[in-house]
């Protein structure tokens, strides 16, 4: 589809600086072979409309035989999207899904009352060198949502709406954003994009959310006459109308944001919940190990091992 002529991108100049709310600078960790980049939740912002965890991760090469275990986890009260640009890797859970995660495409496992999944670099991959590249996010469920059963939902590349014109090429993850509608269900209002532009390019950011954040996948942008680098996240102030230009490398974009929730998350590892009881009794289940009859059971085909609850 090619880019909407309507949508006039405004580029705000000195004084409208101060639209950027909170700039965060992701923390790095090494898993082993590979980086993650950790923008949410972060000190000053636990969440971008329903966004509360993001995570960059790699990019990375493995060798032959190498790759990512993810062992089997639990969540609950939340739902994971992992978009990738470049790589892959097999997800298992607990409903049966049994399901490779290819760039593009969404692969949006909603947690609710609780689920598990494996992430893993397949057997076919290992056969030869392989590279990762993406970004893992989690989106915290409105309270009518968190005791919902678990369920999943694919959608490959092309059923995602994509959009292309004047230098840049924008395609639709989640929710509502430049009068186009992603087919994945959801549960809040949001957004989630993966917009490429090139030198110059500019991007108005949607102004039908709330909540508008983006983060500097690669290149940089300008804002109000501000340079921002790979790897930064702002966080954008309600209601103004804005536009990203990208440098003189262009750049590459992951666009987010929505309604705000009823109020803040409680997280406790892999958990996240509108109260502390919710995140409590998940953590009892766990431990009790009741994988038969228990609130968590271990994804068919993936259940020799699980990662113990920390202590």
């Amino acid at each position: 589809m090619s880019w909407n002529p309507t949508i006039a991108p405004i580029c705000p100049t000195g004084v409208e600086a101060d639209a950027i709310e909170t700039l965060i600078i992701p923390r790095a960790r090494d898993l082993g072979g590979f980086e993650v980049r950790r923008a949410l939740p972060a000190p000053k912002r636990q969440m971008v409309g329903p966004f509360i965890f993001f995570d960059q991760v790699g990019p990375a090469e493995f060798l032959t035989g190498k790759g990512i275990d993810v062992r089997p986890h639990p969540h609950i009260g939340l739902g994971t999207v992992t978009y990738l640009f470049k790589g892959e890797f097999q997800h298992r859970d607990s409903l049966g899904t049994n399901q490779m995660i290819h760039p593009g495409a969404v692969n949006w496992m909603v947690a609710g009352h609780g689920v598990t999944h494996s992430e893993r670099t397949s057997k076919k991959t290992r056969e030869n060198p392989s590279s990762l590249f993406g970004i893992q996010t989690w989106l915290a469920l409105p309270e009518s949502a968190e005791d919902a059963p678990a369920s999943f939902e694919h959608q490959p590349q092309d059923a995602l709406p994509f959009l292309e014109g004047e230098g840049k090429k924008v395609r639709l993850i989640l929710g509502d954003a430049w009068g186009e509608h992603a087919p994945v269900r959801t549960m809040s209002e949001l957004f989630y994009a993966d917009a490429q532009l090139e030198p110059g390019a500019v991007i108005p950011l949607p102004d039908n959310h709330e909540d508008r954040g983006v983060y500097v996948v690669d290149g940089s942008i300008t804002v109000a006459g501000q340079m921002f680098e790979t790897g930064q996240m702002m966080v954008f102030r309600p209601g103004d109308a804005l536009g990203l230009t990208a440098g003189d490398r262009g750049a590459r974009l992951m666009l987010l944001g929505g309604a705000t929730l009823g109020g803040p998350r409680h997280i406790w590892w892999n958990f996240v919940a509108s109260s502390r009881d919710k995140i409590d009794a998940a953590k009892e289940a766990w431990k009790a190990g009741d994988w038969a009859h228990g609130r968590f059971q271990l994804p068919p085909g993936d259940d020799a091992e699980f990662i113990p609850a920390p202590d």
